[in-house]
Protein backbone atom coordinates (compact mmCIF):
# COMPACT_ATOMS: atom_id res chain seq x y z
CA UNK A 1 0.00 0.00 0.00
CA UNK A 2 1.30 3.50 -0.70
CA UNK A 3 1.16 6.26 0.95
CA UNK A 4 -1.09 8.10 -1.33
CA UNK A 5 -3.69 5.11 -0.68
CA UNK A 6 -6.92 5.83 1.31
CA UNK A 7 -7.23 2.44 3.29
CA UNK A 8 -10.48 1.38 3.58
CA UNK A 9 -11.96 2.06 6.46
CA UNK A 10 -13.80 -0.18 8.94
CA UNK A 11 -17.15 -0.07 9.75
CA UNK A 12 -18.60 2.53 11.62
CA UNK A 13 -15.17 4.10 11.31
CA UNK A 14 -14.81 7.58 9.96
CA UNK A 15 -11.84 7.15 7.44
CA UNK A 16 -9.39 10.35 9.14
CA UNK A 17 -9.01 8.05 12.05
CA UNK A 18 -7.09 5.71 10.08
CA UNK A 19 -4.73 8.23 9.77
CA UNK A 20 -1.74 7.86 12.65
CA UNK A 21 0.21 10.67 11.25
CA UNK A 22 -0.48 13.00 8.50
CA UNK A 23 3.21 14.25 7.49
CA UNK A 24 3.78 10.97 6.24
CA UNK A 25 1.37 11.89 3.01
CA UNK A 26 2.07 15.58 3.37
CA UNK A 27 5.18 17.31 3.76
CA UNK A 28 5.47 20.31 6.07
CA UNK A 29 4.94 24.08 4.90
CA UNK A 30 7.58 25.55 5.13
CA UNK A 31 6.80 28.41 2.52
CA UNK A 32 10.44 27.68 0.54
CA UNK A 33 10.82 24.06 -0.90
CA UNK A 34 6.72 23.38 0.35
CA UNK A 35 5.28 26.52 -1.51
CA UNK A 36 1.82 27.28 0.21
CA UNK A 37 0.06 26.66 -3.17
CA UNK A 38 1.33 23.50 -3.68
CA UNK A 39 0.27 22.18 -0.44
CA UNK A 40 -3.02 23.38 -0.67
CA UNK A 41 -3.37 21.27 -3.51
CA UNK A 42 -1.89 18.30 -1.75
CA UNK A 43 -3.77 18.74 1.65
CA UNK A 44 -6.92 19.31 -0.09
CA UNK A 45 -6.59 16.26 -2.37
CA UNK A 46 -6.21 14.28 1.30
CA UNK A 47 -9.03 16.11 2.73
CA UNK A 48 -11.19 15.13 0.23
CA UNK A 49 -10.04 11.57 0.54
CA UNK A 50 -10.67 11.14 4.30
CA UNK A 51 -13.99 12.62 3.75
CA UNK A 52 -13.19 16.00 5.65
CA UNK A 53 -12.66 18.37 2.98
CA UNK A 54 -16.26 19.90 3.91
CA UNK A 55 -14.20 21.06 7.50
CA UNK A 56 -11.91 23.93 5.20
CA UNK A 57 -13.52 24.53 2.72
CA UNK A 58 -16.34 26.81 3.99
CA UNK A 59 -19.04 24.34 4.21
CA UNK A 60 -21.29 25.50 6.68
CA UNK A 61 -21.49 23.19 9.82
CA UNK A 62 -24.49 20.84 10.80
CA UNK A 63 -26.55 22.54 13.34
CA UNK A 64 -26.76 21.29 16.62
CA UNK A 65 -29.75 19.40 15.98
CA UNK A 66 -28.32 17.62 13.22
CA UNK A 67 -28.00 13.94 13.17
CA UNK A 68 -23.98 14.43 12.02
CA UNK A 69 -23.29 17.08 14.22
CA UNK A 70 -22.21 15.22 17.17
CA UNK A 71 -19.63 12.87 15.21
CA UNK A 72 -18.42 16.38 13.28
CA UNK A 73 -17.72 18.16 16.75
CA UNK A 74 -16.33 14.37 18.18
CA UNK A 75 -13.62 15.21 15.18
CA UNK A 76 -12.09 18.30 15.86
CA UNK A 77 -10.58 17.36 18.80
CA UNK A 78 -8.46 14.77 17.29
CA UNK A 79 -7.10 17.36 14.53
CA UNK A 80 -6.40 20.53 16.40
CA UNK A 81 -4.49 21.46 19.32
CA UNK A 82 -6.92 24.78 19.79
CA UNK A 83 -10.55 25.63 20.44
CA UNK A 84 -11.16 26.79 17.02
CA UNK A 85 -12.94 25.26 14.27
CA UNK A 86 -10.95 23.22 11.43
CA UNK A 87 -12.16 26.21 8.74
CA UNK A 88 -10.98 29.01 11.34
CA UNK A 89 -7.35 27.21 11.43
CA UNK A 90 -7.22 26.74 7.77
CA UNK A 91 -7.87 30.84 7.26
CA UNK A 92 -5.62 31.48 9.96
CA UNK A 93 -2.61 30.00 7.60
CA UNK A 94 -4.46 30.85 4.63
CA UNK A 95 -4.03 35.10 6.17
CA UNK A 96 -0.49 34.24 7.25
CA UNK A 97 0.67 33.64 3.46
CA UNK A 98 -1.48 36.14 1.78
CA UNK A 99 -1.01 38.90 4.57
CA UNK A 100 1.80 41.98 2.95
CA UNK A 101 1.86 40.52 -0.43
CA UNK A 102 3.61 43.43 -2.09
CA UNK A 103 6.30 43.54 0.55
CA UNK A 104 6.62 39.79 0.34
CA UNK A 105 6.91 39.71 -3.80
CA UNK A 106 8.88 42.85 -4.08
CA UNK A 107 11.73 40.92 -1.50
CA UNK A 108 11.30 37.40 -3.88
CA UNK A 109 11.46 39.68 -6.96
CA UNK A 110 14.47 40.76 -5.67
CA UNK A 111 16.04 37.34 -4.77
CA UNK A 112 15.16 35.87 -7.96
CA UNK A 113 17.08 38.90 -10.65
CA UNK A 114 19.68 38.94 -8.48
CA UNK A 115 20.30 34.99 -8.01
CA UNK A 116 23.62 33.73 -9.82
CA UNK A 117 25.00 30.15 -10.68
CA UNK A 118 28.07 30.88 -8.82
CA UNK A 119 26.68 31.96 -5.33
CA UNK A 120 25.34 28.51 -5.42
CA UNK A 121 27.10 25.09 -4.28
CA UNK A 122 25.47 23.41 -8.03
CA UNK A 123 23.55 23.76 -11.02
CA UNK A 124 21.04 21.39 -9.67
CA UNK A 125 20.78 23.41 -6.39
CA UNK A 126 20.37 26.97 -8.78
CA UNK A 127 18.11 25.35 -10.98
CA UNK A 128 15.96 24.25 -8.22
CA UNK A 129 16.13 27.31 -6.33
CA UNK A 130 14.77 29.58 -9.05
CA UNK A 131 11.83 26.96 -9.06
CA UNK A 132 11.22 27.88 -5.69
CA UNK A 133 11.51 31.13 -5.82
CA UNK A 134 9.12 31.36 -8.96
CA UNK A 135 6.66 28.93 -6.75
CA UNK A 136 6.53 31.91 -3.94
CA UNK A 137 6.29 34.41 -6.36
CA UNK A 138 3.11 32.58 -7.41
CA UNK A 139 1.75 32.43 -4.33
CA UNK A 140 1.88 35.82 -3.70
CA UNK A 141 -0.03 36.56 -6.86
CA UNK A 142 3.35 37.59 -8.99
CA UNK A 143 3.79 34.67 -11.34
CA UNK A 144 7.00 34.00 -13.26
CA UNK A 145 6.06 32.56 -16.97
CA UNK A 146 8.15 29.54 -18.16
CA UNK A 147 10.04 32.33 -20.70
CA UNK A 148 11.06 34.51 -17.80
CA UNK A 149 12.36 31.59 -15.98
CA UNK A 150 14.85 30.52 -19.05
CA UNK A 151 15.85 33.84 -19.60
CA UNK A 152 16.53 34.42 -15.52
CA UNK A 153 18.50 31.26 -15.37
CA UNK A 154 20.71 32.13 -18.81
CA UNK A 155 21.12 35.48 -16.73
CA UNK A 156 22.78 34.49 -13.73
CA UNK A 157 25.71 31.71 -15.46
CA UNK A 158 28.80 33.01 -15.81
CA UNK A 159 31.07 33.42 -18.83
CA UNK A 160 32.16 29.72 -19.19
CA UNK A 161 28.38 28.81 -20.22
CA UNK A 162 28.38 31.72 -22.93
CA UNK A 163 28.21 29.40 -25.95
CA UNK A 164 25.10 26.94 -24.47
CA UNK A 165 23.41 30.53 -22.90
CA UNK A 166 23.73 32.07 -26.32
CA UNK A 167 22.19 29.22 -28.24
CA UNK A 168 19.20 29.02 -25.24
CA UNK A 169 18.73 32.71 -25.48
CA UNK A 170 18.27 32.28 -29.56
CA UNK A 171 15.92 29.07 -29.26
CA UNK A 172 14.01 30.01 -26.10
CA UNK A 173 12.94 26.25 -25.00
CA UNK A 174 11.32 25.60 -22.28
CA UNK A 175 12.74 25.56 -18.12
CA UNK A 176 13.50 22.00 -18.18
CA UNK A 177 14.96 21.41 -21.79
CA UNK A 178 17.18 24.79 -20.97
CA UNK A 179 18.00 22.73 -18.12
CA UNK A 180 19.36 19.28 -19.35
CA UNK A 181 20.71 21.53 -21.71
CA UNK A 182 22.96 22.93 -19.12
CA UNK A 183 23.71 19.76 -17.56
CA UNK A 184 25.04 18.55 -20.34
CA UNK A 185 27.15 21.28 -20.36
CA UNK A 186 28.48 20.40 -17.13
CA UNK A 187 29.22 17.07 -17.73
CA UNK A 188 31.24 17.69 -21.15
CA UNK A 189 33.39 20.04 -19.73
CA UNK A 190 34.09 17.82 -16.77
CA UNK A 191 35.21 14.83 -19.50
CA UNK A 192 37.27 17.07 -20.79
CA UNK A 193 38.43 18.47 -17.75
CA UNK A 194 39.65 14.68 -16.39
CA UNK A 195 41.07 14.03 -20.19
CA UNK A 196 43.55 16.92 -19.94
CA UNK A 197 44.39 16.24 -16.51
CA UNK A 198 45.13 12.39 -17.65
CA UNK A 199 46.82 13.84 -20.17
CA UNK A 200 49.34 16.15 -18.00
CA UNK A 201 49.83 13.59 -15.44
CA UNK A 202 54.11 13.12 -15.28
CA UNK A 203 55.27 9.88 -17.44
CA UNK A 204 57.22 7.30 -14.68
CA UNK A 205 60.75 6.10 -16.49
CA UNK A 206 61.13 2.78 -14.96
CA UNK A 207 64.28 1.97 -13.55
CA UNK A 208 66.49 -1.05 -14.75
CA UNK A 209 68.84 -2.63 -12.81
CA UNK A 210 71.83 -4.66 -13.95
CA UNK A 211 72.97 -7.76 -12.53
CA UNK A 212 76.99 -8.25 -12.74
Amino acid sequence: MTNDTVPPPKSGLHPVFTVSNIQHKIRVLDGTKVTYALWVRLFKLHARGYKVLSHIDGTPAPATTDDSYESCDDLLPRVLEDESTARQAWVRVENIFNNNKGARAAALEQEFNALRLANMPSLEAYCQRLRELAGMLKDVDAPVTDRRLVIQLVRGLPGEYDTVASYINQTLPNFETARSMLELEVHRKSGREDTATALAAPTVTPLIFSVI
